[in-house]
């Protein structure tokens, strides 16, 4: 129990301090094995693959979300992968706490939430973070 409720206070942490995100109203007692929270653009969309894999992105694809621990730009960048291409990173203002539970272990995922066509390159793609126990 003591472990479920620390993984839950530092989820709901991030949640409430990332991007003016909602906080999820939940008890320790039901979080047990994933959390999910978003929606997040994808920070740097236009300098990667994201315009090249462009039609082939799904909402609701998976994303793999790699901690990139010896970027020179950012100490807590996470990579954000579509099929092993690179689409861009976590946004450097929500990074922080979600860098911290990776390093601890915590397994983490994303997943494509919103696709919008002809938009500025912050609001092209929208995903979530999945956080598994």
């Amino acid at each position: 129990m003591k472990k479920q409720r620390i993984f839950y206070l530092a989820v709901r942490a991030a949640a409430i301090c990332t991007l003016g995100l909602m906080a999820l109203p939940l008890s320790a007692a039901e979080v047990t094995t994933r959390m999910v929270w978003g929606a997040l653009p994808v920070a740097g969309f236009q300098y990667y693959a994201g315009k090249r894999l462009w039609e082939g992105l799904k909402v609701g694809d998976a994303l793999t979300l790699v901690r990139e621990t010896d970027n020179p730009h950012d100490a807590n960048a996470i990579r954000i992968e579509w099929r092993g291409e690179m689409l861009g990173h976590v946004p450097r203002a929500g990074n922080g706490a979600v860098a911290k539970l990776m390093d601890k272990g915590v397994k983490v995922s994303g997943r494509i939430v919103h696709l919008q066509p002809g938009r500025s390159h912050w609001q092209r793609i929208l995903f979530e973070i999945v956080l598994d126990e």
